[in-house]
Order: C-alpha cells, then structure tokens, then sequence
C-alpha cells in the first residue's frame, strides 16, 4: 500500500508539471498577441517616414536634372555657334590662302625676270668671263633662264623626302640634268640632301671633281637616291655653308625642295645671312638659288601651309644671297 501510494504521488507531481508548462505556453501567446499591434504601428509609422524622405530625394533629383538639361542644351548652342565661327574662319584662311598663293606666283615671275637682269650686274673674273663665253642661251620656258652663271664652284642641296620622289622625281632629275649643262665645266661640284648627308660619302666635305664620267655617276646615282629627311633645307644649307665657304671661291647653291616644316622662317635667315660672309664689294660669296615644287599644292588648301613656307623661304633667302627663287607651275613637267 505504501508502494502504490508513492507511484500515484509521482505522477501527479508529473502532470502538474505538464499542466503548467501549457498554462505558461498559452500566457506567452496571449501577451504576444496583445503587444503585436503595437510593433506593427511603429513599423508602419517608420515606413512612412522613410517612403517620405525618398519622395523628397526624388523631387530634389528631377530639379537637378531640369538644371542640368538647360545648362546642356546652353553649352549645345554655344558649341553650334563655335562650330558656325570656326567654318567662316577656315573659309577665310582658305581665301587668304588662295590670295597669297596667287600673289607669290606674281612675285616668282618678277624674280625670274630680275635674274636676267642681274648677270649685267655681276662683277666677272677672267674664269667667270670664260664660263660665260661657253653658255648657250636657254629657252624662255627652261627655269634655268634667269640665274647668273658666275660660279665656279656648285653645291646642289636637294629635299629627298617622300612627297619629293614619290611625286616630283622624275621633273626634279630633268631639271638638275639642265642646270649641269649650263655649267659646260667647273672646278668642283657638291650634291647633299636637305638633310646634309652627302651623296656620296668618300667625298664628304671635299669637292667631286668635274668630269663627263663623274656627272653620268651622279646622275644615275641619283635616280634612286632616297635618304632620310626632315622636309627641311636648313640643315643641308648651313652645313654647305659652313663646310665649302672660302674667301677665295664664287659657289652658286642651288635648292630643290617642296616643302619647309622648320619653326621660324625669320631665324632660318638670320642664321644663314651670318653664316653666308659678304666679301670686300658687299656681294655673298655663296650664291643661294632654288626650284620650288609644287606638290604640296596637289592637297588640300588647309594642308598647303609647308608648300606655301617653303616658296616664302627661299624666296627671301635667294633675295639676301644674291640668287634666284623659281617656282614650278606643276610637280610633273
């Protein structure tokens, strides 16, 4: 009986224990229901505010963008304008172009005509009177025509860079072939390119002696003659200057070239003009003459710019140095 009475207490005690492990299961599912409306209030409340607080970041947004749009479209029509300016002013350049183009093609012509007036000018020694006698007139339609044949030494500086002999090798050869025969014979004779590479370099710096053979040498040396350049004859200038100028020589220089892409046009003279000695008469002993070719003027007038400098160069060049500027009407005869 004792036993039996200790079982029976032992679950009663287990069933009060199950009994009120429910009751605190069902009193937190009560309080929670009572506290959820709560949370939710707050939770809805803190959503507005936040969807608010975007709305107002939205309006700020699409007046910024208003603001950016008319300052675009302001800097459109700006650029439209500059655009407009900018066509009117390379219409300009292209008239202003054109105007120089033509009046330096005036000013050739007249430089030629003063080259034929200038051998009644040129003081002859008894060498230069023999070179004279041996010169045999030349056609009005040879370039040759209008330079003083006084020299007894010559130096030609030619531009060997690709717009030179992909398009003007052929003129450029029958022209240098032409100014070699109004020189019937001389005491020595010079080819460099603008660079001032010589031709042929076991004469560097000494003069190729005057002979039928050594003319046909150079000649068919220079039909496939394509050195480095620069596109500029001022290299090639002052080192002729400075390596073959002597007091006691008449040199006459001629340069072939169609283009100059050096800086200064001003300095390129200076330089020469002291470098080019006048002698006890005030003449320069280094006589400068040039043949210009026009195969810049084949491009574009707006790409024309190195042609047009070249002619202005030696134009002004061969004016200081006693010489003559002619320029070709066409790169192809």
């Amino acid at each position: 009986m004792r036993r039996r009475k200790n079982i029976e207490g032992i679950s009663i005690a287990f069933l009060d224990v199950i009994a009120c492990g429910f009751g605190a299961v069902i009193l937190m599912l009560i309080l929670t229901k009572v506290f959820e409306p709560i949370i939710i209030e707050e939770t809805a409340i803190e959503l507005a505010g936040a969807l608010e607080e975007k709305e107002r970041q939205l309006y700020d947004i699409r007046g910024e963008t208003s603001i950016l749009n008319r300052e675009m479209i302001s800097r459109e029509d700006q650029l439209s304008v500059a655009r407009q300016r900018l066509a009117r002013l390379q219409a300009e350049l292209s008239e202003i172009q054109g105007r120089f183009v033509a009046s330096s093609q005036d000013a050739e012509i007249s430089n030629i005509i003063q080259g034929k007036l200038a051998d009644a000018r040129q003081s002859l020694t008894a060498e230069m009177r023999r070179l004279q006698a041996q010169f045999k007139e030349i056609n009005d339609n040879n370039i040759i025509g209008g330079i003083p044949v006084d020299s007894e030494y010559i130096i030609f500086i030619i531009d060997t860079s690709g717009s030179m002999y992909n398009y003007a090798w052929p003129l450029m050869l029958e022209k240098f072939r032409e100014t070699l025969e109004i020189y019937p014979q001389v005491k020595g004779i010079q080819v460099m390119n603008d660079m001032g590479q010589f031709m042929f370099s076991r004469y560097a710096g000494k003069w190729i002696p005057d002979t039928p053979a050594r003319r046909r040498a150079i000649l068919e040396r220079l039909r496939t003659w394509n050195a480095f350049s620069n596109s500029s004859p001022v290299e090639g200038i002052t080192k002729a200057i400075t390596t073959f100028y002597s007091p006691d020589k008449k040199i006459s220089l001629y340069v072939f070239g169609d283009e100059f892409t050096g800086r200064s046009i001003d300095a390129v003279l200076r330089t020469v003009s002291q470098i080019n000695r006048r002698s006890r008469d005030g003449t320069r002993l280094v006589r400068i003459n040039a043949v210009g070719f026009p195969v810049q003027f084949i491009r574009p007038t707006h790409l024309q710019t190195t042609g047009i400098r070249f002619a202005t160069l030696m134009r002004l060049m061969c004016e200081q140095n006693g010489g003559t500027f002619v320029g070709l009407p066409d790169h192809r005869t």
